[in-house]
């Protein structure tokens, strides 16, 4: 048997080794266009910034280590320009020599990956202006940052690497502005839960233009103008685009395989395209969403690498599949660490799914020993099954842990309320006994059994009015005084028992503190003396996150961009 895969990287390097431990006797021929068979694509800024010192760190394999270990046959810098299933052969030009042959396959594995998303903008092609997703993209950055030593860069969009690069280069002391035409950050995030990147990113010194549109570059001399719609140009000594990557996909499209969501190659299960002896994988596929069933497209290095072994067990006889992608990640900013597995809510709206969520914001490990810090966490889940939708993180240490338990509940099945009898590991340095996830169970378990209403940020505004029902603010005098919700007046929650013939009966009772935890305990009293009472989901610091990003948000050039 002959396999030819083209594109290495995440899905194809896998399958290849993966097809040789199955295969000892197959020849394996791999083509890739770049000089890098694989390489580790999520640590590209980070040699950008220094973070990572040696860019032979970055490749994890070359061709004599892949041929040395696997006796595979490793082509760089060699483009497959056309496939002809009628033949099954492909084209194949030696990028160097400017050779032009044919190469037979049995099997044809494609891992042609995703490019760099960019739109017809005028001056896209100016020397200074860059896109990263490839070593070669990286190592051009850092030459022109080690050689220029630009003091302001333009980031154009708001995801992964763009916020990847700008902690980088905002460490390299570059003057950072990230220009994102939706209104916040890291779209896979909602809006209340990327309130706190951006404050992290603000904190930093990373200029946030949220809402504004990137319309083209032009030189200016020295430097770069970003030209933005309805709103005065940005200088910036360089440009980096970022706003997303696309499905490379011209060869399919050529060949006749059908073509889904974006114009992102559709496969089966078993990682099949259209044409027999032709697989797919990779950030050029189609998937189902493993939590909504519905197609997208999911590009993360998990799903290329479990995709590239299911194509390889298939190519080999065997019956593997793929159950979709959940859409697990998680992301460095600064000291903050940011995390997200299955939905936001604006996919849920979208599904037309009947949903609930919650908000909480436990410490991460047990609030007696030393270190502890708050992480915000969002769970939603369906309202009638409860079964886990997606959850959002934000915090410090342990983030990556919880969201990585969600996710696995998620996969397995279990509901909200089933996380409260998860049997998770405690110590004080690590956690609490009763872990984050535990606290989500109880949360949910509580809805379940009606001994939580909830109302929530968005719904301040529709309350009732003054006179038809009380709004209750449980913290202390000192933290009211700080800063409250108008409307709320305080009772704090050790006085409130002895203050019980101050709330009006036979009104609704809308309580707020901190974080949801004491409210939810006011919650408890009034309800078992027969007060018909709602907790404040989140509390006053979500609501105070809110509050302050939407003020920076209503200023033109937020966070000093005079400095540009």
């Amino acid at each position: 048997m002959k396999v030819v895969i083209v594109g290495g990287v995440a899905g194809g390097a896998t399958a290849a080794a993966r097809i040789r431990r199955l295969d000892e006797k197959a020849q394996i021929v791999v083509f890739e266009r770049s000089h890098y068979m694989s390489y580790a694509n999520c640590g590209l800024p980070y040699y950008i910034g220094g973070v990572i010192t040696r860019p032979e760190e970055l490749t994890l394999q070359t061709p004599a280590s892949f041929w040395g270990r696997f006796h595979i046959d490793v082509n760089v810098r060699h483009e497959v320009t056309a496939i002809h299933p009628e033949k099954k052969t492909v084209t194949v030009c030696n990028l160097d020599t400017g050779d032009v042959f044919e190469e037979s396959y049995d099997q044809l594995l494609l891992s042609t990956g995703a490019k760099p998303t960019q739109p017809k903008f005028s001056g896209v092609g100016l020397e200074k202006v860059f896109t990263l997703r490839t070593v070669e993209d990286t190592l051009r950055i850092r030459r022109f940052v080690d050689e220029n030593h630009p003091q302001s860069v333009v980031l154009a969009g708001g995801g992964f690497i763009s916020l990847e690069l700008a902690e980088n280069l905002r460490n390299l002391g570059m003057d950072v502005t990230i220009v994102q035409r939706s209104k916040q950050l890291m779209d896979p995030l909602d809006e209340d839960t990327a309130v706190f990147l951006h404050a992290k990113m603000r904190e930093n010194g990373v200029n946030l233009m949220l809402g504004y549109t990137v319309e083209g570059f032009k030189e200016n001399g020295t430097g770069m103008n970003v030209l933005l719609e309805d709103a005065q140009p940005l200088e910036a000594d360089m440009v980096v685009l970022a706003i997303g990557v696309t499905p490379d996909t011209r060869l399919a499209r050529e060949a006749g395989l059908e073509l889904g969501v974006r114009d992102s190659i559709v496969v089966n299960d078993r990682m099949e395209t259209s044409i027999p002896n032709i697989y797919a994988v990779g950030d050029a596929v189609q998937v189902l969403h493993a939590v909504t069933g519905e197609k997208t497209l999911i590009s993360l290095a998990g799903p290329a690498n479990k995709q590239g072994r299911i194509a390889a067990d298939n190519i080999c006889g065997g019956d593997s599949r793929y159950h979709g992608s959940q859409g697990s990640s998680v992301l460095k900013v600064f000291d903050m660490t940011i995390a997200m597995t299955g939905v936001n809510e604006k996919i849920v709206q979208a599904a037309g799914i009947d949903y609930d969520k919650i908000y909480l914001s436990p410490a991460n490990h047990a609030t007696y020993y030393p270190g502890g810090k708050v992480m915000a966490m969002k769970v939603l889940f369906e309202r009638t099954t409860y079964k886990l939708l997606g959850a959002q993180i934000i915090g410090y240490e342990g983030v990556d842990k919880r969201i990585d338990v969600l996710a696995t509940a998620m996969h397995a099945g279990l509901t909200g309320p089933e996380l409260k009898d998860l049997d998770l590991a405690y110590a004080p340095p690590y956690s609490s006994a009763k872990d984050p996830v535990n606290m989500v169970g109880f949360i949910i378990e509580n809805i379940a059994r009606g001994r939580l209403k909830q109302f929530f940020w968005h719904d301040l505004a529709e309350l009732p009015p003054e006179g038809e029902a009380t709004r209750l603010d449980v913290r202390t005098v000192q933290e009211y005084r700080r800063g409250a919700i108008e409307g709320f007046r305080n009772i704090p929650l050790d006085e409130l028992r002895e203050r019980l013939n101050e709330i009006e009966p036979g009104k609704p009772v809308y309580v707020n503190c901190q974080s949801g935890l004491r409210s939810y305990v006011a919650c408890r009293i009034l309800a078992q003396h027969g007060f018909d009472c709602y907790n404040f989901s989140g509390g006053y610091r979500l609501y105070e996150a809110i509050v302050l990003d939407r003020s920076f948000a209503e200023q033109s050039y937020p966070c000093g961009m005079d400095r540009i």
